[in-house]
C-alpha cells in the first residue's frame, strides 16, 4: 500500500510538474506575440503632444526653407491649438481651423481609432498624407464612411455602408502596405486592398512615407484610442 501511495504521489507530482511548464509556456509564448506588435498610442489622453497644425500641401512644404518652414509650423500651431482640444480624454475639434497632422511619418501600417460626428458632419483620415478614408453622416451619405474618397481610377466607395449614426462612436482599422489600403469600420471590412491614388499629383504614385492627418471640413470631430503598429 505505501508504495502505491508512492508511485501514487511521483506521478500527481509528475502530472503537476507538466501542467505548470506548460502554463509557463503559454504565458512566456503570449508575452512574445505582444512584445511583437509595437503598437505605438498617437493621442495620450491628455494634450496634444505629437501632433502639430498643417502647414501646406507637401509640393508646397517641400519648397519652403528651414525658416520659412519654422514660422510657418508655429503659425499653424497657434491656430491649431485654438481649434482642437482635449474633451474628456478625446480629441475635440470644434469646426474651425485647419488639420491636425502627426508630427512623426509612417511608411507601411495598421492605424486603429475611434471616431464621432455631428449631424450632417464631414471629415476624413489623410494617409501619408494624402487624402482620404472618408468620414460623413451617413443618413446624409447612404453609402457610407470608409471609402477611398478622392479616388478617380479605382474605387472609391466602400462595399457596404457599416457606419452608426452620428452621435455615436464608430471604430476604424486601417491597414496600409505600398500603396494599397484596407480599411475595416466597426468590425466590417468596407475596403479591401485598394490602391490609394496620389491627389497632390495623380502622375506621380502615392508617398512611400508620411503623416497621419485627421482632416477639418467644417464640423465638430471627436477622436479617441489612436494608434498605430508600423507593418
Amino acid at each position: 500500500m505505501a508504495q502505491k501511495m508512492a508511485d501514487s504521489t511521483r506521478r500527481i507530482s509528475h502530472d503537476s510538474l507538466m501542467i505548470l511548464l506548460l502554463i509557463s509556456g503559454l504565458i512566456q509564448g503570449c508575452c512574445s506575440i505582444e512584445s511583437t506588435t509595437n503598437n505605438i498610442s498617437l493621442f495620450n489622453g491628455s494634450d496634444l503632444t505629437g501632433w502639430s497644425g498643417l502647414i501646406a500641401p507637401p509640393a508646397r512644404k517641400a519648397s519652403l526653407s528651414p525658416s520659412e518652414r519654422a514660422k510657418e509650423r508655429e503659425e499653424a500651431d497657434r491656430l491649431m491649438s485654438q481649434h482642437w482640444h482635449v474633451q474628456e480624454n478625446c480629441l475635440f475639434f470644434d469646426g474651425k481651423g485647419s488639420h491636425l497632422v502627426t508630427i512623426d511619418e509612417f511608411e507601411d501600417f495598421e492605424l486603429c481609432l475611434e471616431w464621432k460626428i455631428t449631424p450632417g458632419g464631414d471629415s476624413g483620415i489623410y494617409l501619408r498624407g494624402c487624402p482620404q478614408v472618408q468620414i460623413w453622416d451617413v443618413l446624409e451619405h447612404p453609402e457610407g464612411s470608409g471609402g477611398l474618397y478622392n479616388n478617380k481610377l479605382g474605387g472609391s466607395l466602400p462595399l457596404v455602408a457599416a457606419d452608426h449614426p452620428p452621435g455615436n462612436w464608430n471604430h476604424f482599422r486601417i491597414q496600409m502596405r505600398g500603396d494599397k489600403v484596407t480599411v475595416y469600420l466597426n468590425d466590417t471590412l468596407v475596403v479591401n486592398d485598394t490602391k490609394l491614388e496620389n491627389y497632390w499629383d495623380r502622375s506621380k504614385p502615392t508617398p512611400s512615407r508620411g503623416p497621419i492627418e485627421l482632416q477639418s471640413h467644417g464640423s465638430p470631430l471627436f477622436f479617441r484610442y489612436l494608434t498605430i503598429s508600423p507593418l
